[in-house]
């Protein structure tokens, strides 16, 4: 295991991004919105396409920082549907109240505005077109292919900064070669002025990561995170430690499809700042993973930030196995692994869930050795815990929905299987409960032996309908809280070679945001927590 140096100095003290808070919802114009606003961001942009033309002597009187005035038209993604001659006019009179405006490069680059509105008020964007991308040939994505990408971005960029400017942005869609390679274009070239990202939710780690590349800005929506991929400003605070910039010497990230909601970055990433350590842990959503593979390692060595480990959710913990030099034998046995770390020039892969299991059965006084369990869910998670009891010394028996599925684990395993439509938890002293059914029971509760432990592996606030049925039965429940905190400290320990810090308060560092969280399973969204949540995930399989 190699261990992760610090790399914190005096040196670096101070060193920051611009976070501009973008007002998009009808909402962020509150005057409780923009109060909040002050002393959190630097500046704010008024996306006029969605929120209209709202006075700017009213923002001022709330918010003392700069203001951008941005009429994305339906061309650049935006909403705005004016004709010509209209949107010259606002931009215009934008100039005259506002200290940067927003000018489309294919459409607004025209002498009328140019005449009007001076240098130090432009800001020269691009947005990639959705008609107009080039094609999405994945053999384009890795070595040559992405060195010719960033330096075709540096092209249009040249033919952009022709036309003097106060800053300059780039937003390549995501999918395309433009999108891998928007970070790259930041790398080396020297200026304080050019922002570029990719837009989307598969660009939301371009976002993140362009200002350690030189991006002089970064945007956080003023309040939920967006549908285009834009965090929140309190998710860049909180979850990546923006506006600040320690030094950064490689990354780590998650690996899904829904990786945009997981709770993973916010814990790791103040873990890897509460010790010092010049490293930053992304989301990276993914499709197809062999793909990601080859573009994550071609673009750490482009990017001089190599790629350290990543944490692996469905449906990708097989290819993490097939991609791995070496594998452990649980990983093996179960053919899924959740982590994947560099270790001496060799890639390592694992699964936590059995520990993370055990560890957390043990915590609450409860020994599995020769009772009878039962492990409802069939998924990689649900076989590494049944593999985990079995060795315990636990009489385990596995439970699916999906026939197919359990009677291949049960193949694997070597453990029995029944069916969900014919499983009475009558019997089972321990009850794993690893499906996304977060809603209903998948099992009749009111079954269970009086003496049987209920564990969970999924989470959310409220507690799940399992675990409010277990607890008002007076069972033990152990939540997926309690899994998932195990499972991030172990994790962490193998991707840096460095323990979770003791004082790192997990619990309230979840529950530390306003936004609504969404609880999604194993593999994808399953609904909608109500708005006191504190988060925006809540399942354990996203770690």
């Amino acid at each position: 295991m190699e261990l992760l140096r610090s790399g914190y100095g005096a040196s670096v003290v101070g060193r920051r991004a611009q976070l501009v808070a973008v007002l998009a919802e009808p909402e962020d114009l509150s005057a409780a919105r923009l109060r909040g606003l002050a002393g959190v961001a630097d500046a704010l942009e008024v996306r006029a396409d969605l929120v209209g033309d709202p006075d700017p002597h009213r923002l001022r009187r709330y918010f003392g920082g700069p203001l951008t005035y941005s009429l994305r038209s339906r061309r650049h993604g935006g909403r705005s549907a004016l004709g010509p001659v209209e949107r010259r006019t606002r931009l215009l009179r934008a100039a005259e109240q506002y200290d940067l405006v927003d000018l489309e490069a294919m459409d607004d680059l025209v002498p009328e505005l140019l005449a009007g509105i001076p240098s130090r008020q432009r800001r020269v964007s691009w947005q990639q077109p959705e008609a107009t991308r080039p094609e999405n040939r994945a053999d384009r994505w890795f070595g040559a292919g992405m060195r010719e990408a960033s330096e075709a971005l540096r092209h249009r960029f040249a033919a952009m900064r022709s036309v003097p400017a106060a800053a300059y942005l780039l937003v390549p869609q995501p999918g395309t070669q433009y999108g891998s390679a928007s970070p790259l274009l930041l790398t080396g070239l020297g200026r304080t002025d050019v922002t570029a990202f990719a837009s989307g939710p598969a660009g939301t780690w371009t976002r993140v990561l362009a200002p350690w590349l030189g991006a002089p800005v970064v945007f956080g929506r003023a309040g939920a995170p967006g549908a285009d991929g834009m965090p929140s400003v309190a998710q860049l605070r909180t979850d990546y430690g923006l506006p600040a910039l320690p030094p950064l010497d490689a990354l780590f990230g998650i690996t899904g499809q829904a990786t945009g909601r997981s709770l993973a970055p916010r814990l790791h990433n103040a873990a890897l700042r509460h010790l010092g350590l010049p490293a930053l842990y992304l989301p990276f959503p993914v499709d197809v993973f062999s793909r990601f593979w080859r573009w994550a390692c071609g673009f750490g060595a482009l990017a001089r930030l190599p790629l350290r480990g990543l944490t692996v959710t469905a449906p990708h913990k097989r290819s993490a196995v097939e991609v791995a030099d070496i594998a452990d034998p649980h990983a093996l046995r179960c053919g899924a692994a959740n982590v994947l770390w560099l270790d001496a020039g060799r890639w390592r892969a694992a699964t936590t869930d059995t520990v993370a299991a055990l560890r957390t059965l043990a915590r609450a006084g409860v020994d599995p050795g020769g009772r009878t369990a039962a492990v409802i869910g069939c998924g990689g998670a649900g076989q590494a815990v049944a593999l985990a009891l079995d060795q315990a010394g636990a009489r385990v028996t596995l439970v699916n929905r999906g026939d197919v599925r359990g009677r291949d684990a049960s193949s694997r395993l070597g453990l029995p299987y029944v069916p969900l439509s014919r499983f009475s938890p009558a019997g089972h002293t321990v009850l794993v409960h690893a499906t996304p059914v977060v809603e209903r029971p998948p099992f009749p509760i009111t079954a269970a032996d009086r003496d049987a432990v209920v564990l969970e592996l999924v989470y959310r606030d409220p507690p799940t309908a399992l675990m409010s049925a277990t607890r008002a039965r007076g069972l033990l429940g152990i939540d997926g809280w309690d899994v998932l905190f195990v499972e991030v400290s172990e994790q962490f320990r193998l991707l840096t070679g460095r323990p979770l810090p003791a004082a790192l308060p997990l619990r309230p560092l979840c529950f530390d945001s306003a936004e609504p969280a969404e609880v999604h399973d194993l593999t994808e969204p399953a609904g909608r927590a109500p708005t006191r949540s504190p988060l925006r995930p809540a399942s354990r399989e996203a770690t």
